[in-house]
């Protein structure tokens, strides 16, 4: 039976006080679900809530506001035992593998290291599962004895990997796990993650500013502006036809060589508002081609433009129903 509530998000907002005296609201409201098994993708200009929305997914960070619900469990309600508990099901693959990698650690003590915290398994044990980890994300054999200098991006990254699932986890998040590689490089690792999720069955939020990664790698596709969650759609429907026009702009820079972008299909125009002073209405109306008076004075509701079985939110003016250009 399909969990559907296995990852939920709900209502979920981060503001960060800044030394002026200022707030930066970077992530707004944001409601979501995810299946377990599924691989949620998250999309968006730099800027615009990914990578906070991906920590506070994870707890790593606490909400301003709102809940994250993992497995039925309140991650803000649990207490720092019973979190730390917690987090050997819930890990995360970070976008610079040689940053994440300590530079003083061999692999295989890198590796090692996540077991050693949570106090799995004996010395013996421990090193047959780094051993399998190795294995398992194609490492060479001798892998565990050599430092992280002396491997590829691409190979650091499968030690990220590898020491992510070190633990058994269920949900993975992803931020930006192949932005720093060769493209020849990108898709070996993406088809290792979804290698992966078929093997374990993992969850993964995978956040990416690219759509043709996304499209890829994902079962549905959320679109984030200005910390707002303004498009959430079957991977499928949503490269079809996005439906907000932030989207539609996204995927116009994706088209394949030789496809005629349509009116509804122009790249997205300047650069996106400070999150510390977003406009009024729709935050994306300075830069919409389409806006409309409504969208400068009044923010628009999310709604549900699918079928059933298959929900598509868009949180846009343009498809809030009859009364939407008054």
């Amino acid at each position: 039976m399909i969990d559907r509530d296995f990852v939920v998000v709900d209502d979920v907002s981060k503001a960060f006080r800044l030394r002026g005296g200022g707030v930066l609201h970077a992530v707004r409201g944001v409601s979501l679900r995810v299946a377990r098994g599924e691989t949620l993708g998250v999309v968006g200009e730099s800027g615009c809530g990914k990578s906070t929305l991906a920590r506070l997914i994870l707890h790593l960070i606490t909400p301003s506001a709102g809940q994250v619900v993992l497995d039925g469990e309140h991650l803000g309600r649990l207490t720092p035992a019973a979190l730390r508990r917690k987090r050997r099901h819930m890990q995360m693959i970070f976008q610079d593998p040689q940053a994440a990698l300590d530079p003083r650690m061999r692999v295989g003590d890198l590796l090692a290291e996540p077991l050693l915290v949570h106090r799995i398994g004996t010395a013996a044990e421990r090193a047959r599962r780094v051993a399998e980890l190795c294995d398992l994300v194609g490492l060479p054999d001798d892998a565990a004895a050599r430092w992280p200098h002396e491997f590829s991006g691409g190979q650091r990254q499968r030690i990220s990997i590898a020491r992510a699932l070190a633990l058994g986890p269920s949900l993975v998040v992803a931020d930006e796990p192949v932005s720093a590689l060769d493209v020849s490089v990108q898709a070996q690792i993406l088809n290792l993650l979804a290698d992966l999720r078929q093997r374990f069955d993992l969850t993964y939020v995978f956040i990416s500013h690219d759509l043709a990664v996304i499209r890829h790698i994902s079962d549905r596709v959320a679109v984030m502006y200005l910390g707002e969650l303004v498009e959430l759609a079957d991977v499928d429907r949503f490269f079809a036809g996005p439906a907000h026009p932030y989207a539609r702009a996204l995927l116009s820079a994706v088209l394949e060589p030789g496809a005629h972008a349509d009116e509804s299909h122009r790249p997205v125009a300047g650069d996106p508002p400070s999150p510390e002073s977003p406009p009024s209405g729709c935050f994306f109306h300075p830069r919409c081609p389409a806006a409309m008076e409504r969208c400068r004075g009044t923010a628009p509701p999310p709604r549900d433009i699918g079928t059933p079985g298959a929900p598509h939110l868009v949180r846009c003016w343009l498809h809030a129903g009859p009364d939407a250009a008054r």
